[in-house]
């Protein structure tokens, strides 16, 4: 037989018709078990010749298929259902150009410590290293930012292979695993009885860990004692769901609580243990320090924040993260809520040696956070036009509700609502994270509305941002996912714009970095959602209203001042 020949054999046997025998089953329906199995209920996918079989295995076990516009969007979907729900995402891409579309959700969610599986196609294992149809090393490409990268080199292994991505994904601080399946891998038939299919519940440990007892004892003991603490609550507060063992932790032992990344709304806004605006004075004059789930990284000015003479403790799932960018008093790596629990309960009945006198500290908080309040107001309130971004995000904070999701995906704008807009109860703050990805706006929005569709979904987006991933946009009106999306519209890439005009002077500040003026109201009419155009912030509310009312995914296009820029951008290290 001629190769041209073999070669046509092997491609009549891979498009024969499945069998329905019972006792043969093929990769693809053997990757959908594994995924029903890890109480996936929804991938999110753009199609691909190489991974069709797990579209037919999904079908059959029940899990939907969200079918997007661009791989990235996929990814990006994957982990903000990972956040969402608290169970693992997943996205299910084709080979080469699929996979390296991808990469840049994939290296998001490893960033931001957000469990999902990306399951990429490949060529046959029969025509490995023949440069088959979108060949590429994915692997070699992925193993850098995932907790775990792999081939499945048998038919029979799918899913084991599957489960024990999704192990890796909880190898203690949460992250994405990848796994590479070749077309023959997917679409061969073998024997129900030689494969490998972990039972549900049955393949992973209980990863909450509460850390050295004796660790636990000194931090009560310290918490006991200290006339001035604070504790930043992380992102890993939400990741871990220790939002009640947080709560428990701040009021019983009287601490004062920040909060950033996804810990916002732990306490809600009014809380007398909230603060928000207070923090750097906070840390400048505290005795103690706790920083629960959050790196010391460019967020926290790799330590150097905080002073020198205050005792700091570090609470992480990630031994790598506790110490490092700055020496610590007191480490304990675990899960954040057995942490905090094992702490509370330790501090039980010793709290009259001094948490319990705490009354000067609050009061000295709260003029500290008040005044700040004030300073802002009059631009918070401000009628300028073009609108300025802190009547915008003011607006946005006034509109949501209990049951408001609020997502962030932008530069400048997103900076300036960071420090007014406060969700109001947990779990419902969503951003990239550290890796400062632009264009995880849809994405997110689809997830959060697919994963917990009672909920209300706002998302602030600039316009730069949205660009990127916009297209999306159309599947939500495919699959009825409304949300209240708007467009912080200057026209400008404007973060970047402040670090030109400040290192090369005003003449080159619009090198590289400035939009057209575009009408995205009309471009969310064009794809059968609802728009509207705002120029007056008096008529912000009243445009967010009407999308809310709308029942149909809205994009409100507000035109903001391109020469306001956030305090947070102004401070950046990178331009210093």
């Amino acid at each position: 037989m001629t190769q041209t020949a073999s070669d046509a054999a092997a491609a009549e046997a891979i498009l024969r018709e499945p069998s329905r025998d019972s006792e043969r089953i093929s990769g693809g329906h053997l990757v959908a078990k594994a995924l029903k199995a890890e109480g996936v209920d929804v991938i999110f996918t753009l199609c691909g010749g190489h991974i069709i079989d797990i579209y037919d295995g999904c079908v059959d076990e029940g899990i939907d298929v969200v079918d997007v516009r661009h791989e990235q969007v996929a990814a990006h979907a994957a982990d903000g259902y990972a956040r969402a729900t608290g169970k693992p995402g997943c996205a299910v891409v084709t080979a080469g150009p699929g996979t390296t579309d991808a990469v840049t959700g994939v290296a998001n969610a490893f960033r931001a410590e957000s469990p999902m599986l990306l399951i990429g196609g490949q060529g046959a294992l029969s025509q490995h290293k023949m440069g088959s149809l979108q060949d590429l090393p994915h692997v070699d490409m992925m193993a850098p930012i995932t907790k775990f990268a792999a081939t499945v080199p048998h038919t029979s292994r799918a899913a084991d292979m599957v489960s024990m991505a999704f192990r890796e994904c909880y190898n203690g601080a949460p992250g994405p695993s990848f796994l590479e399946i070749p077309r023959d891998v997917l679409d061969a038939e073998v024997a129900l009885a030689d494969c490998v299919i972990p039972q549900a519940g049955r393949y992973r440990a209980s990863t909450r860990s509460a850390g050295d007892p004796a660790a636990v004892e000194r931090l009560a003991d310290l918490v006991v004692h200290a006339r001035k603490p604070a504790v930043l609550l992380g992102t890993q507060v939400w990741t871990a769901r220790a939002t009640d063992d947080a709560i428990g932790f701040v009021r019983g032992l009287n601490v004062p609580a920040f909060m950033n990344g996804a810990a916002r709304g732990t306490l809600p806004p009014g809380d007398p243990h909230h603060f928000h605006q207070a923090r750097r004075y906070a840390f400048n004059n505290a005795d103690l320090i706790i920083i629960v789930g959050t790196p010391f990284d460019f967020r926290m000015g790799y330590g150097r924040r905080l002073p020198a003479g205050a005792t700091v403790v570090q609470i992480d799932m990630d031994y790598r993260t506790v110490g490092k960018n700055r020496d610590i008093d007191l480490g304990l790596v675990g899960d954040p809520g057995a942490i905090l629990a094992a702490v509370t309960q330790a501090a039980s009945g010793r709290l009259a040696n001094g948490s319990a006198a705490r009354k000067e500290w609050f009061d000295e908080l709260r003029a500290e956070e008040n005044a700040a309040v004030r300073k802002r107001l009059p631009r918070l309130l401000s009628d300028a036009s073009p609108i300025h971004p802190l009547r915008l995000a003011h607006e946005i904070n006034e509109f949501l509700t209990e049951d408001s999701v609020f997502i962030g995906d932008g530069g400048d704008v997103v900076t300036f609502s960071g420090g007014v807009v406060q969700p109001k109860s947990p779990g419902h703050w969503m951003d990239p994270g550290p890796l400062g990805t632009l264009g995880v706006g849809v994405p997110f929005a689809m997830a959060s509305k697919y994963a917990r569709p009672e909920k209300e979904v706002v998302c602030l987006l600039g316009d730069g941002a949205f660009s990127l991933t916009g297209w999306d946009f159309e599947t939500m009106v495919r699959f009825g996912l409304p949300f209240v999306g708007v467009v912080g519209n200057n026209s400008s890439m404007n973060q970047i714009r402040f670090g030109q005009q400040r290192k090369y002077g005003e003449a080159r500040a619009r090198v590289g970095n400035t939009l057209g003026d575009v009408h995205y109201d009309r471009f969310a009419e064009m794809l059968g959602g609802y728009g509207e155009e705002v120029r007056d912030p008096a008529d912000i509310g009243p445009a967010l209203r009407r999308a809310r009312e709308s029942g149909l995914p809205s994009l409100i296009n507000v035109w903001i001042d391109p020469d306001a820029y956030a305090p947070g951008t102004m401070n950046q290290t990178m331009y210093k």
